[in-house]
C-alpha cells in the first residue's frame, strides 16, 4: 500500500500534480481534516473546488479522513479546545515565559487518523504501508525516517526529485491549477504575526473568533490558578499585539511544525 499525506498546501498539491503526470508512484492521497471548524476555510475551499476535481479527473483517490471517537462521533480540534470544562490545550500555544507549550494536535488529528486508515486497509508490521510526506529539499532538516509506526514506512518523494518549495507553484500552474493558500488551522500558534495581521484586515470575523478562543483558554487557566498562554510569542493577547495598519518590520518565522505533516 502506498499513500500520500495530503495537507492542501504547496508541496502536497505539487505532489498531486506529479502523481497525475506519472512522476511519482502514488495514486492514493489522504487528507486528514482536523475539522471543518478548524482547518482554514481557504484550504477547505481549495480542496473542494480544485484539488478534488483534479484528482478525480486523473484517477487519483483523494480521500478525506476525520478523527472518529469510540462512540462513532466525529471530534474536531476546535471542538476539543472549546469543549466545556476541557483542560486540554493540544495546540502549541506560547507560555507566559515565551516558551512553546507541548502539543498533540498533529499526532491526534493527522498522524493517528491516517494510521488508523492504513491499518484498516491492511497495513501491519509484517506488511507496512508506504506513507509519503511533502517535505521539500529546502526543508530537508524536517525529514526523519525514524519517526514512524511499525505498520508504516515514511517516504519523501519531493526530496528524491530535489524539488524545493519555490518550485511548487510552477508545477501546480503547469497543470492549470491555481496555487493554494498556505495550509494550516486558522488558529495555529505557528502563524507569523503578519498572517494574523492579514486575517484581522481581510477576515475580521475569523480573527475575532481566534481572539475569543485565546480568551476562553485563559479564562479556564485563570480559574485553575495557572498563568495565561497566548497564540503568539509576544506574551500578550492576540488583539493587543496584532497591528491593524501595515507597520510590521521584517519578521522571521515564529516557527513551523517540524514533522512535515502540517503546512504542506
Amino acid at each position: 500500500m502506498r499513500a500520500f499525506s495530503y495537507g492542501g498546501g504547496w508541496q502536497s498539491t505539487a505532489a498531486l500534480v506529479l502523481a497525475a503526470q506519472g512522476h511519482i508512484d502514488f495514486r492514493t492521497f489522504l487528507f486528514a481534516n482536523v475539522g471543518d471548524d478548524s482547518e482554514h476555510p481557504a484550504t477547505l475551499a481549495y480542496i473542494r473546488d480544485h484539488a478534488a476535481p483534479y484528482a478525480a479527473a486523473h484517477g487519483i483517490d483523494l480521500r478525506e479522513l476525520r478523527r472518529i471517537r469510540r462512540d462513532g462521533t466525529t471530534e474536531t480540534l476546535y471542538g476539543r479546545l472549546m469543549r466545556e470544562g476541557s483542560r486540554s490545550i493540544p495546540i502549541p500555544v506560547r507560555m507566559s515565559n515565551g516558551a512553546p507549550g507541548t502539543r498533540s494536535c498533529t499526532a491526534d488529528f493527522k498522524i493517528r487518523v491516517i494510521g488508523r486508515w492504513l491499518k484498516a486497509h491492511g497495513a501491519s508490521p509484517e506488511n507496512p504501508a508506504t506513507i509519503a510526506i511533502g517535505i521539500s529539499l529546502d526543508e530537508i532538516h524536517r525529514a526523519n525516517t525514524r519517526r514512524h509506526e511499525p505498520y508504516e514506512r515514511i517516504a519523501y518523494p519531493l526530496l528524491d526529485l530535489r524539488i524545493r518549495r519555490t518550485d511548487c507553484p510552477r508545477i501546480i500552474r503547469s497543470a492549470g491549477l491555481p496555487v493554494p493558500p498556505k495550509s494550516s488551522c486558522w488558529f495555529c500558534p505557528f502563524h507569523r504575526l503578519s498572517t494574523w495581521q492579514n486575517m484581522r484586515r481581510d477576515q475580521p470575523g475569523l480573527f475575532t473568533k481566534a481572539c475569543h478562543l485565546e480568551a476562553t483558554i485563559n479564562k479556564r487557566r485563570h480559574a485553575l490558578g495557572k498563568d495565561p498562554v497566548y497564540l503568539t510569542r509576544y506574551n500578550a493577547p492576540l488583539v493587543d499585539v496584532t497591528p491593524e495598519a501595515d507597520t510590521l518590520p521584517f519578521e522571521q518565522d515564529d516557527g513551523t511544525c517540524d514533522t512535515g505533516w502540517c503546512f504542506t
